[in-house]
């Protein structure tokens, strides 16, 4: 009974947002809500919320300092010299964009950090998308797909890094056979761009922009403020190079780090009073929403976790693989990883119902590695769901409904799962039999 309330609730809570009957941050809080009174849970109802908070607010933090950082950083003209770049390589042709948007957002997702790629892929593209009319939800899914190839799979990436540590495993052993299917993903990635830029060009055409003269459109997109800093690029860039590298050498948590360039770039970029006001406010309603939908993300996997919803719908799926399919265990794995880390944050999945799946797969004398490479095989469909705090600094980046980048996204996400999980099991990372 209880696996059955939590789906239901889960299925009531993606119809209610995609369908637009709520919004999400009230889908996020008042669903849960509602099924755990409905459950009985009444009495603990709080703590469970509490608790989700607690969870949440290092993300919240993160994400909070993260946008203010990079805004920063984007309005005093530090990306304006890439951006530059791009824009003359591209020009006006949606499918040059499209596979632009492409190679950026890989190579910037190998940091590893959503935020991050989300941030300087938005920065440097979304201005050209706006500028020819192109739909600015292709650089959400192909900025998304990207992430979910080189975060989601890589042993530095927060879903791979979670399963080697809940199973004991060696990040080696884990990743050399996994790299065919991350270069074949990437390249995945780099098509389906092609194929959504070719569809967008067939919509509103090849246009050629002008490159230089008095109506230059590099110009036009990059803007001219009072903002920009461009003497203090090298300053800027030293400090994004210095913050990145802390981050990835785990010197300190990820939110004081952005906290600390946040107030350093404050500081060397607008050190008055009025100025530093000015630029707050200029970002904060984005990070305001953003911060919102966390909290409420947050008040949803509290619930579903200490009703313990999401033990029994882990346990059911065991319980309900038949043993004719042990052989296809890691299949059955990559694809229920799918809806599974839709519904949960990579924590809940990975730290609680990944060591259930292990256990189940050694009685079959699957190695848990095996089980590791599959869990990470449903990451692009993770990446769609509104627990994900970079999906909701995506979304609030290109001014788009939660709703509509799920309607938008799922068919590529679902496909890119599958394609990845294909390369997997022809590259020899899943195994077809024991």
């Amino acid at each position: 009974m209880l696996a059955l309330l939590g789906l239901i609730m889960v299925v009531t809570f993606t119809y209610l947002i995609m369908s637009k009957r709520l919004s999400p941050i009230v889908a996020l809080t008042i669903v849960p809500i509602v099924f755990a009174l409905v459950g009985g849970f009444a009495p603990d109802l709080g703590k469970m919320m509490l608790d989700g908070l607690k969870m949440v607010a290092p993300s919240a933090a993160l994400l909070l300092f993260a946008i203010l950082f990079f805004g920063l950083m984007i309005d005093a003209g530090l990306f304006d010299p890439l951006i530059r770049k791009i824009l003359k390589r591209v020009n006006g042709d949606p499918i040059k964009i499209a596979i632009g948007t492409a190679l950026l957002s890989l190579l910037v997702a190998l940091d590893g950090d959503g935020t991050t790629t989300y941030m300087i892929t938005c920065a440097a593209m979304l201005p050209l998308y706006k500028r020819i009319g192109m739909n600015p939800m292709i650089l959400a899914t192909v900025s998304m797909l990207s992430l979910s190839i080189m975060s989601g799979m890589s042993p530095w990436g927060g879903p791979a890094t979670r399963a080697i540590a809940a199973l004991g495993l060696d990040a080696t052993e884990y990743f050399i056979p996994m790299l065919p299917t991350v270069i074949g993903g990437a390249a995945w990635v780099v098509f389906t761009a092609y194929l959504l830029g070719r569809a967008e060009r067939r919509r509103i055409g090849n246009i050629a922009l002008e490159s230089g003269g008095g109506n230059c459109y590099i110009k036009e997109i990059l803007g001219d403020n009072p903002h920009k800093r461009p003497r203090l690029a090298y300053v800027n860039l030293v400090l994004v190079i210095a913050v990145m590298t802390a981050l990835v050498l785990g010197l300190m948590h990820a939110a004081i780090l952005f906290m600390i360039g946040f107030v350093a770039a404050l500081m060397i970029n607008y050190p008055q009073l009025d100025l530093q006001k000015e630029r707050i406010l200029a970002h904060s309603g984005n990070a305001m929403t953003v911060v919102l939908l966390v909290f409420a993300a947050g008040i949803f996997a509290g619930i579903f976790s200490g009703t313990k919803m999401v033990d029994a719908l882990a346990q059911t799926l065991v319980d309900w693989i038949p043993e004719a399919w042990s052989h296809w265990f890691p299949l059955v794995v990559a694809l229920t990883s799918m809806p599974l880390t839709f519904v949960l944050s990579n924590d809940a999945y990975y730290f609680g119902v990944v060591p259930i799946l292990a256990n189940a797969a050694a009685a079959y004398g699957i190695d848990p590695v095996e089980i590791a490479r599959a869990s990470v095989l449903g990451q692009p469909v993770h990446l769609m769901s509104p627990l994900v705090a970079s999906t909701l600094l995506l979304v609030g980046m290109v001014d788009r409904d939660i709703g509509d980048f799920q309607k938008a996204t799922v068919k590529w996400a679902v496909l890119t799962s599958l394609v990845i999980t294909a390369l997997a099991l022809l590259t020899g990372a899943l195994s077809f039999m024991v």
